[in-house]
């Protein structure tokens, strides 16, 4: 019996072109991104080359032209949501353009983890490098330590315009239900994305009117914010303490909702809560969760397309989206 690796090994472009009815020349004009080919031809090659497991000799290919058609990506960490689902959107973002992504993970905070990470991937020869959740140091160090070399991140520029948009609109909704005393739960003060967030959930207070000093800080995690909710439990009690807390994640929410009723805290009749990020379980917590939506598959496209030079024509993620659950309602009435 053949090895299926011994198969793949046999396949080449005239293999792949024979099943997709093409011919090899196509084939490689598809896999070297040609801008002259018909979308519904592209498509038909590369789903053959998925469907043959077919793999590109990088290293040969690079021989001719200097290019193993390879984006490198420097994270942070994958256990996070996030961070995960970045990663998925950004290799699924390289396939449609014909290349393929190599993944290099690094402390966020240190400096010299981060350069070794980038220096790792450099190493195989990438044709760039997307930063994924960056520390707001560490990702000026980067550039710095490698000037030449084409780089994007997929939460900064436009991207962080959007993570604030999303915390805004997620404010905008509390205080369309009522809530004036709004309290933040900001995510780590040194990370882009937490400092893109909070950016937007401040503009917002300010711009409803609001007190903008109620706030507590987590590290992203449930197990952290579930710490802090006895503060803020204590907090809501007072006569001037906060109705609604507006978290930088849905991970940090699941934490304050559990947090505060542990405390004796009824979320949403006594605080409401939303997170941000809308995870796969996030309509499963009880409440279910109130929370963000973002286009990671949109903004992991304009980061392939920016980190390939694609600045002319840079596709446009959609606008975060609000989506409303059961864990925010009307504040409580005051009691007489």
């Amino acid at each position: 019996m053949t090895a299926p690796d011994d198969r793949r090994a046999r396949l080449g472009m005239r293999e792949v072109a024979a099943a997709a009815g093409v011919s090899p020349q196509t084939v490689s004009r598809v896999l070297n991104n040609h801008p002259h080919i018909r979308p519904e031809t592209r498509a038909r090659v590369l789903e053959t080359v998925s469907r043959l497991g077919y793999r590109v000799n990088n290293a040969a290919r690079a021989l001719g032209t200097r290019s193993t058609r390879t984006l490198g990506v420097l994270a942070s960490d994958a256990t996070l949501y996030g961070p995960a689902v970045g990663i998925a959107a950004l290799d699924a973002a390289a396939r449609e353009q014909g290349r393929w992504i190599a993944t290099a993970y690094a402390d966020a905070e240190s400096e010299s983890s981060v350069i070794a990470a980038a220096d790792r991937l450099l190493t195989q020869g990438v044709d760039g490098i997307i930063v994924l959740a960056p520390h707001l140091t560490t990702s000026a160090a980067l550039r710095k330590a490698h000037p030449d070399v084409r780089m994007a991140a997929l939460h900064e520029g436009e991207g962080a315009e959007r993570q604030a948009e999303g915390a805004a609109a997620a404010v905008r909704h509390l205080v369309g239900l009522g809530h004036r005393r709004i309290a933040r739960l900001a995510g780590p003060a040194a990370w882009s994305e937490a400092v893109s967030r909070e950016a937007g959930a401040v503009a917002a207070l300010t711009e409803a009117g609001l007190d903008t000093t109620l706030r507590w800080e987590g590290d992203w995690t449930a197990a952290t914010a579930a710490g802090l909710s006895q503060a803020i439990a204590a907090a809501a009690r007072e006569p001037d303490g906060p109705t609604a807390v507006v978290a930088a994640n849905d991970q940090m929410a699941l934490g304050v909702i559990s947090g505060l009723r542990a405390a004796g805290v009824e979320v949403p009749g006594s605080v409401s809560v939303t997170g941000f990020d809308d995870n796969p379980d996030a309509a499963f917590y009880r409440p279910a969760l109130t929370t963000v939506r973002l286009d990671v598959a949109g903004e992991a496209r304009r980061a392939v397309a920016e980190v390939l030079g694609e600045i002319d024509a840079p596709p446009h993620p959609a606008a975060p989206t609000l989506v409303p659950r059961a864990s925010t309602t009307r504040p409580p009435t005051p009691t007489p």
